[in-house]
């Protein structure tokens, strides 16, 4: 047996953005992944489930599930794997010694001699009363802060906590897990002294964009959040400090908040969309329409080892960048093989990913599109006669390299990739649209809407009004019997996600 190692990581409340980086880099390093239902599953590297790398582990042990994982199972199971030598990341939500049973994993570690590592993490009695807008302290209302478990009910004979004693300290009270006892605790809190008129708060899904958040007093609250449906997970949250709640709240007063959007870009750039809209509030729901597949590169290469020969490369995508660049550097050469040439990109963002590689582009069009860059190089006179590289994706239309050749180019067109359906994520994002949950589906191009439409079916995909980037994802839209809601004014992840807001 090779000696592994055990990592008790705190994943914070359920913001992705919250777990601490240490943990997330632990979470990258993994072998296996043991997580819990409150761990987000954001954060599990992604394609492990398709890959196997890491392994993972579900054990969630949510109240009421038919056949939960016993603790005595995830303890074994924490073992055995640390033992056949890998590198266990325990994630767990919140902080893992916060009435998260980290303290017991750690203690059967020590017991079976396996070696383990705590974690600490965000606790949702914290950072859920803050996204809420109520701050655990404050000066003039509340100088301390007590953290309770609400698994104890005060009305059994014996319970651990002296709830007469909290009622008469003072400061704000965090219950943990408290809903269903949520009226035997108010009950006794103020049979121990503590003002019916205490401010009090129920936070369901605190710090999420299905947060609730509902406001009462220590007399009304147990009522008010059964009436509003408050379930677990939740926290409740009694004291003074409550009353800022309308100065202070904010995260439900972004502009997205409780909205679920769909992003329906390629696995390799989704990520830039879902922090976008993130970051306003929304629920995202990531399904990739399409993934990027490469073609035969041969003609690429080739085109790179005769770069003399031409006077301009033109860029259409920030894949075609990332495919050049690629074989340029295969090719043992680097940005000073484009020293002689003049470059052309359809849009910024095309551009942006140019300067990352430490090339300034010539041209970029004010209209995002081809017919943009098309009436930008009419207009230049070192263009006609021109020898013009034109790497771009198949299937891309024709409109700036006929345009080229209409004004006397010579252009070379290399299509280096492909998108392909892809429909990941497909069951799901089905299973949401018939609950009628979604507000929006964005899309970038015209082949994520063929995608995105051959994933559910066109009467699901009809169902959903969608947000497009530009006239001809507008167009693929309209054939496919989607509503065009919104269309961004500029053809830029920054312009749809503007397009977005207006929309909703």
């Amino acid at each position: 047996m090779t000696e592994g190692k055990v990592f008790l990581v705190g994943s914070g409340p359920g913001d992705p953005g919250l777990i601490t980086v240490r943990g997330r880099q632990l979470i990258e390093s993994a072998d296996a992944v043991v997580y819990d239902a409150l761990a987000n599953s954001t954060l599990l590297p992604p394609g492990a489930r398709e890959t196997g790398r890491p392994e993972l582990y579900y054990v969630g042990k949510r109240g009421g599930a038919k056949d939960p994982v016993t603790q005595d199972e995830i303890n074994q199971l924490l073992v055995r794997l640390a033992r056949e030598g890998k590198r266990v990341v325990r994630l767990k939500g919140g902080d893992p010694f916060v009435f998260g049973r980290g303290s017991e994993e750690a203690q059967a570690m020590n017991d079976a001699s396996v070696p383990f590592e705590v974690v600490p993490g965000v606790t949702a009695g914290i950072a859920a009363a803050a996204y809420a807008g109520i701050p655990v302290t404050h000066r003039g209302l509340s100088t301390s802060v007590t953290f309770v478990t609400g698994h104890e009910d005060p009305s059994k004979p014996h319970t651990q906590t002296n709830w007469s004693a909290l009622a008469k300290a003072g400061g704000t009270i965090v219950l943990y897990m408290g809903v269903k006892t949520l009226a035997s605790i108010t009950d006794a809190l103020m049979k121990g002294g503590m003002s019916p008129e205490t401010p009090a708060a129920a936070i369901q899904w605190g710090t999420q964009p299905r947060q609730r958040t509902v406001v009462a007093t220590l007399d009304t609250i147990a009522a008010k959040a059964l009436e509003e449906n408050i379930s677990a997970p939740a926290i409740i949250v009694i004291g003074w400090s409550v009353v800022l709640r309308d100065e202070l709240s904010w995260f439900e007063k972004r502009p997205l908040f409780g909205r679920r959007i769909v992003v329906t870009r390629s696995t390799q750039q989704a990520q830039a969309l879902t922090e976008k809209l993130r970051d306003l509030g929304a629920d995202v729901i990531e399904m990739p329409a399409t993934q990027i597949a490469r073609l035969d590169l041969a003609p690429l290469r080739e085109a790179i080892t005769e770069l003399s020969r031409y006077q301009w490369l033109i860029l259409t995508s920030q894949n075609a960048v990332s495919i050049f660049w690629e074989q340029l550097l295969g090719e043992g050469r680097d940005a000073r093989a484009l020293a002689g040439l003049k470059v052309a990109a359809v849009g910024p963002a095309t551009a942006g990913t140019l300067l990352e590689h430490g090339v300034a582009v010539d041209v970029v069009p004010q209209r995002f599109v081809a017919e943009g860059l098309l009436e930008m190089m009419r207009e230049r006179d070192d263009v006609a006669s021109k020898r013009i590289l034109y790497v771009t994706g198949e299937g891309s239309r024709d409109v700036l390299p006929q345009g080229l050749r209409e004004i006397g180019a010579e252009v070379n067109v290399i299509a280096a990739y492909r998108s392909i359906a892809d429909g990941q994520g497909a069951e799901r994002l089905a299973r949401a649209i018939e609950a009628g949950k979604l507000d929006l589906a964005t899309f970038t191009s015209g082949s994520a809407v063929r995608g995105y439409v051959d994933a559910i079916g066109e009467d699901l995909a009809a169902q959903v009004p969608a947000a497009s980037i530009g006239p001809q994802t507008s167009d693929a839209l309209r054939e496919a019997g989607i509503e065009v809601k919104a269309e961004a004014k500029e053809s830029t992840l920054d312009g749809l996600v503007s397009a977005v807001v207006s929309a909703v």
